[in-house]
């Protein structure tokens, strides 16, 4: 009996601990949601920054798509806002610091901003950089499939005959408001989905586990 318990752990405890680390790893990425949207629309945008490591994340970075112009962000309580704008005005990236804390292990942190779809389907690469309070930094900028890809939203040909040539910031945000809540609702699914997995095969494991019992 006592071999029996010593080769059931050794199968069921690293497989129960991988699977547990495998969805830590699956849900810690740097993410731009909505993951499809409309060519020329105003679209608004939410960036998630989970914590990775034991230690806060403290500032983020992040590079505008080509063809894809920032317009405005809401602002974080707790965090300042900057652009790095090229000689036309338009911005080639922004960045979120913290004046307090930051992000601590174990939480993440919600970022709002609107910008405007270029014209004609594309791919918009978002290259990401978290900054840790250790000094460390997490480029987020790799293909989709490596250890840190950067997210990518799939801009569209719209279908509608409103293309938002006269919209303003603030009608944007209320049209696409419905929009990006479904998206956020599917990354949340999708960030879920590695605990579920992880979840069914230790309930497969403690099933083996029983069925063991019961032949002795």
């Amino acid at each position: 009996m006592k071999k029996m318990m010593v080769n059931v752990s050794k199968v069921f405890i690293p497989a129960v601990i991988s699977l547990f680390f495998f969805s830590n790893i699956a849900s810690a990425h740097v993410t731009v949601a909505p993951k499809t949207s409309a060519t020329g629309a105003w679209e608004t945008y939410t960036l998630k920054v989970p914590v990775e490591k034991d230690i806060a994340t403290t500032k983020v970075t992040v590079k505008a798509p080509e063809g894809v112009e920032v317009m405005s962000y809401q602002p974080v309580p707790g965090w300042t806002y900057t652009a790095d704008k090229d000689a036309s005005g338009k911005v080639k990236s922004f960045t979120f610091e913290a004046t307090g804390e930051g992000i601590l292990p174990g939480q993440f942190q919600q970022f709002v901003f609107v910008a405007k779809n270029p014209d004609k389907a594309a791919k918009a690469a978002w290259d990401a950089f978290q900054y840790y309070k250790d000094g460390s930094i997490v480029e987020w900028t790799g293909e989709e499939g490596s250890d840190s890809p950067h997210s990518v939203t799939d801009i569209v040909t719209s279908t509608s005959s409103d293309h938002h040539d006269t919209a303003t910031t603030e009608h944007a945000e209320k049209t696409d408001k419905a929009k990006t809540s479904e998206a956020e609702k599917e990354e949340e699914t999708s960030d879920s989905l590695p605990l579920i997995l992880s979840g069914a095969a230790a309930l497969l494991s403690l099933v083996a586990l029983v069925l063991a019992f019961r032949k002795k």
